[in-house]
Order: C-alpha cells, then sequence, then structure tokens
C-alpha cells in the first residue's frame, strides 16, 4: 500500500483507488451509512486504506451526505475517577435530551489507545469530540482542528483553542484558603497535581495567590498524581516540613483519600492537628472517618454544557468558551476546625 507524503492531505478518491472499490462505497462505508451493500473484507479494506492514508471524512460533507451518526464521543483520563463519572451522567442526559447517545472511551498512554480513536473518527461514527483528557501534547487534540472535526475541551482549557467548558476552579481554592485562614491557620499545604497538567495548575496558582493575599505565613504545595496513593505521597512529603503545616488542601477528592491516610498513619488527628479539606464534593466524603470538608463543583451542569455546546457546533454553529455560571460552594462536614494547638504541639 502507497502512502502519500505528509505534505499531502488525503482524498476520498486516494481511499478509493488503495481500496480498489469507487468513490461511493468508500464514502459510504467511511461515513458510517447502514445500507451499504459491501462485503466485510471490502469494509475493512476500506477503512485500512483511509487510515493509512490518514485520511479524514470532512464534516460538512458528511452532514450534506445525511449521513449524521447522531453520537458524540466522550474521551476521559479515567472511567474510575469518580469526578469524570458524575461529567459523564451529565453528558449522558443531556445528549439524550438533543437526541444523541455518547460513546465514552478512557484514555491511555499507549499509542494503540491513540490510534483505535482515531479510527473511530475516521470510519464517521460520531459528530464530534468531547475531550476531557488532560494529557500533554495528546496526539487526538493535536488532530482534531486540523481534521474539521466538531469538538469541545471538557474540564480542561486549551489556550487559544476558543471552544473550552470549564468551572471557576480558581475561586474554588481561594474559597479554601479563606476558609483556613480564616480559622487560625498560618500553614496550609497543598496537594495539586502533576506539574504541567492545566487543572490542577490552576488551582495551585489561585491557592498561592489567594494565600499571599491574606498574609498566610506559609503555603508549601506538593505535586503528586490525582489518586489516592499520590494523595498519601504528597501529604507524606508536606508533614515532613518544618515547621508543620496545620491544614492541608487536596486537589481531588481522591487525593484526600490518600492525606487522611498519611495522617492518621502518623499518629495524627483531623481536624485537632491537621485540618483537610478537598476539591470536588462526592458522596464518598461524607463516609470517610472523618466526614471531609470539601468544595462542591457543578459538576452535572459541566457535562450538560459540554454537549450543548458541541451539538450546536455540529449544527453549525460557531465554537466558543464556556464558563459554569454556578459558583463553587464549601460544604462543611467537620474535618476543617479552629488553629488552637500549643506552640509545643505544633513542634511535635
Amino acid at each position: 500500500m502507497t502512502v502519500r507524503g505528509r505534505g499531502h492531505r488525503a482524498q476520498l478518491a486516494d481511499v478509493a483507488r488503495v481500496a480498489e472499490v469507487s468513490v461511493s462505497t468508500a464514502s459510504k462505508i467511511i461515513n458510517g451509512v447502514a445500507n451499504v451493500s459491501a462485503r466485510p473484507q471490502t469494509r475493512q479494506r476500506v477503512l485500512d486504506a483511509a487510515a493509512a492514508l490518514g485520511y479524514r471524512p470532512h464534516v460538512a460533507a458528511r452532514a450534506l451526505a445525511g449521513a449524521s451518526a447522531h453520537a458524540l464521543a466522550l474521551l476521559v483520563p479515567e472511567l474510575t475517577n469518580p469526578v469524570y463519572s458524575t461529567i459523564i451522567r451529565g453528558a449522558f442526559a443531556q445528549a439524550r435530551v438533543r437526541g444523541y447517545t455518547v460513546m465514552v472511551a478512557e484514555d491511555f498512554d499507549e499509542q494503540e489507545a491513540d490510534e483505535s480513536f482515531g479510527n473511530l473518527v475516521a470510519a464517521g461514527h460520531v459528530d464530534g469530540i468531547l475531550m476531557a483528557s488532560a494529557r500533554t501534547g495528546h496526539p487526538v487534540v493535536e488532530g482534531l482542528a486540523r481534521q474539521g472535526i466538531p469538538h469541545v475541551f471538557v474540564n480542561r482549557a486549551v489556550e487559544g483553542s476558543g471552544r473550552n467548558v470549564t468551572m471557576n476552579v480558581a475561586a474554588a481554592s481561594v474559597l479554601v484558603v479563606e476558609r483556613l485562614a480564616g480559622l487560625g491557620h498560618e500553614l496550609i499545604g497543598h496537594v495539586s497535581g502533576p506539574r504541567g497538567l492545566e487543572t490542577g495548575r490552576t488551582r495551585a496558582l489561585a491557592f498561592t495567590a489567594a494565600a499571599e493575599r491574606l498574609g498566610v505565613r506559609g503555603a508549601p504545595i506538593s505535586h503528586t498524581a490525582f489518586d489516592e496513593r499520590g494523595g498519601a505521597a504528597g501529604a507524606a512529603e508536606l508533614l515532613e516540613h518544618y515547621p508543620r503545616p496545620t491544614a492541608i488542601y487536596a486537589s481531588s477528592l481522591s487525593q484526600a483519600v490518600g492525606v487522611v491516610h498519611a495522617i492518621h498513619g502518623r499518629g495524627l488527628r483531623i481536624p485537632e492537628d491537621v485540618s483537610v479539606i478537598a476539591y470536588d464534593d462526592l458522596p464518598l466524603a461524607e463516609f470517610l472517618v472523618p466526614p471531609l470538608d470539601t468544595v462542591a463543583m457543578p459538576l452535572i451542569e459541566l457535562g450538560n454544557t459540554a454537549v450543548d455546546a458541541l451539538v450546536e457546533q455540529v449544527r453549525g454553529a460557531p465554537p466558543q468558551d464556556l464558563v459554569i455560571p454556578t459558583a463553587p460552594r464549601l460544604v462543611l462536614r467537620g474535618s476543617s476546625a479552629e488553629q488552637v494547638r500549643s506552640a509545643e504541639a505544633a513542634a511535635r
């Protein structure tokens, strides 16, 4: 199979020629037309040719051909993360209202997964993409605009894209610092996400700015993974500081589970020795020991709005940046308290 040079954008005629079928047959197979009469071998030959040539069907041409799939693809970092499960619920509900279905895919670092997802789009099985993965330099992200595929970035912002659907995450960090500083905490640690990820970086920058504005004496940050193991490692790093932070703000509820584990593992009490507040409010927070204070974010609304924005793109509207107007709010359950420790206790 001969593949053209990188500077050449493959056309449908190129796919038809390589697959040895008519342009009409190639178009129907690639765009997922249900009543096309083609043997399985022929269908696979066309899809293989399209993948090898890097061919992507033009969205406008698919619409003119009446081949809308009425399906959207949502790519999330990990299905086990309850935050994305909630966003998915919001997306599913609104897609149903708009007459669409949502296909969910989990992101991986392996190149095979990237190619598989690209093939799904190339075959015309979805009309647009809800991109929630925050991986830097993601190959799917790099190709979306070039291929003319409607897409939005969900719970993350890609600078200059003009199609970000986000929440006011900076306000969440400000709420936390104001709460803890108001309780008398002068040493507040933050377990943030990995360096370079926009989602955690925005929260960390807002945390630092709020701490400086409110005169917090120390505000160390630990950059770790967003999961439980990362939270435990981040808390361990912060608790080794001297003087030790009297409060910790976790950048995700999963991290907060690890933070609680690390604090208890050192024989410390929550909130008597260390107050804890977590970004994201999910049912799990109520059943931890102690129940965790959290920042509730409008995750269902985020999923709803992302689907609406994408469907409007599919129907021809220009993309736009959207910030969910619902403000974050604190949910207090007792894991943060006034800082009343003596100097001797603080030095333990």
